[in-house]
C-alpha cells in the first residue's frame, strides 16, 4: 500500500508523470499545514525493536514516537493497534488532530504525532535526516521513530505493528484488566500464520483488485479484477458466517487489517466502480455488519477519519457507485 510522503521543505518540486487518481493515502491539503502530497518512493528503513540490550533498539519506557496522517489507511491501522493495546484512560488527553493517547507507558510509551502540522512536519524532516545525513527523499508515515537517538526506527507498516504487538505491548500475563475487561492477544503465535495469510489477500484481491477494476484502462484487465474481488469478498463473507472476527472467537491483527481494507474499500474504492459491481460489493451483508460492528469499538470509531480518507477522491470526474454505503462519513469527523 503507497505510503503518506511529505515533501522536503525547500527541495525543488518534481515532475508528477500523468497517471490514475492519487493513491489512497494522499489527503487534500489544508490551510496552514504543510502539503501531503503523493511523490516517488523514498528509502525503506527497517530496523527492528527488540535488538538486545547491548545494542540496537531494545524496549524501554518513553522511548519510541510514531509519526501517523489522518486519512491514511497506514496509519489508521497503526492508531487502531495502539489503542488496542493500551487505551487511553478516561479524561487523557489526546495528540493534536488524532484522538490516539500520547503517552502510553503500557506500550512503550509510543508517543503519537501527526505528521502533517507543522510541528509534526519538522520534527519528522529532523528524523530522516538523522537516520540519513543530507536525506532529500520524500518523508513517509507512519514513521517509528527512536526518541533517543532522533533516528527513524522504520518506516515499513508491517513491522512497525509487528513490533508494536509483539514488543511494545503489555505483557501476555498482565492484560486481564483493560477497560473492557481485557487487553486482546492481537498477534498469538498460533494464528500468525493465518494473519499475515489474510494481510496478503487483502492487500492483493480487495484493496488491489479494487484499484485495477476501477482505474484500469485495459476493459479485460478490469474485468479480471472485479472477478478476483468479488471472489474474495464473497470468501470473507462466508468466513464471518460462524465466527464473530476474521480468525475466530477473539478479536486479532487480523481484524484491524480487515476492518481497514473494508472501510477503504467502501469509502475510497467503491464509489470507482461501474454501478453493477458496487452493487455487488455494498451486498454482502455479513461484511457491513462487521465493519458497523466494529465501528462501534471506542478504537476503531475514535481513530477513523472518513472525510479526510474520501476527499482526495472526490471531484467531477469521480463516478458514483451504487449501493449503500457501509460507514457515514459523518462518522469520523
Amino acid at each position: 500500500m503507497p505510503e503518506i510522503v511529505l515533501p522536503v521543505a525547500g527541495s525543488a518540486p518534481r515532475p508528477v508523470p500523468a497517471q490514475g487518481p492519487p493513491p489512497p493515502c494522499s489527503p487534500a491539503p489544508r490551510p496552514s499545514r504543510p502539503r501531503v502530497a503523493a511523490a516517488e518512493r523514498g528509502r525503506d528503513f527497517r530496523s527492528r525493536i527488540g535488538v538486545d540490550r547491548a545494542g540496537g533498539y531494545y524496549p524501554a519506557p518513553h522511548r519510541y514516537l510514531v509519526y501517523l496522517c489522518p486519512g491514511c489507511p497506514d496509519s489508521l491501522r497503526v492508531a487502531i493497534t495502539l489503542d488496542l493495546l493500551a487505551p487511553a484512560a478516561p479524561g487523557e488527553p489526546a495528540a493534536p488532530g488524532l484522538p490516539a493517547a500520547p503517552d502510553r507507558a503500557t506500550t512503550g510509551a509510543c508517543l503519537v504525532l501527526p505528521a502533517d502540522t507543522p510541528e509534526g512536519h519538522g520534527s519528522l524532516r529532523a528524523a530522516y535526516e538523522a537516520t540519513l545525513h543530507h536525506y532529500d527523499g520524500p518523508l513517509t508515515v507512519p514513521a517509528l521513530c527512536d526518541r533517543w537517538s532522533g533516528r527513524i526506527v522504520s518506516n515499513h507498516t508491517p513491522d512497525i505493528l509487528r513490533d508494536l504487538v509483539e514488543h511494545l505491548s503489555t505483557p501476555r500475563r498482565d492484560r486481564a484488566a483493560g477497560p473492557g475487561g481485557h487487553l486482546p492477544d492481537l498477534r498469538p503465535p498460533r494464528l500468525a500464520a493465518e494473519i499475515d495469510a489474510l494481510h496478503d489477500l487483502l492487500r492483493a484481491d480487495v484493496t488491489g483488485a479494487a484499484r485495477l477494476a476501477g482505474t484500469d484502462p485495459d476493459a479485460q484487465r478490469r474485468e479480471e479484477a472485479h472477478r478476483t474481488l468479488l471472489q474474495a469478498l464473497d470468501r470473507l463473507d462466508r468466513r464471518l458466517a460462524g465466527s464473530p472476527y476474521a480468525l475466530g472467537e477473539d478479536l486479532t491483527a487480523a481484524d484491524v487489517d480487515l476492518w481497514v481494507a473494508l472501510v477503504e474499500l467502501d469509502l475510497v474504492l467503491r464509489p470507482r466502480l461501474d454501478a453493477a459491481t458496487a452493487d455487488r460489493v455494498a451486498g454482502h451483508d455479513r461484511l457491513r455488519a462487521y465493519v458497523r460492528r466494529l465501528h462501534g469499538h471506542p478504537a476503531f470509531h475514535g481513530n477513523l477519519r472518513a472525510d479526510d480518507m474520501a476527499r482526495p477522491h472526490r471531484g467531477p470526474g469521480t463516478p458514483s457507485g451504487g449501493g449503500t454505503g457501509w460507514i457515514d462519513h459523518r462518522d469520523g469527523a
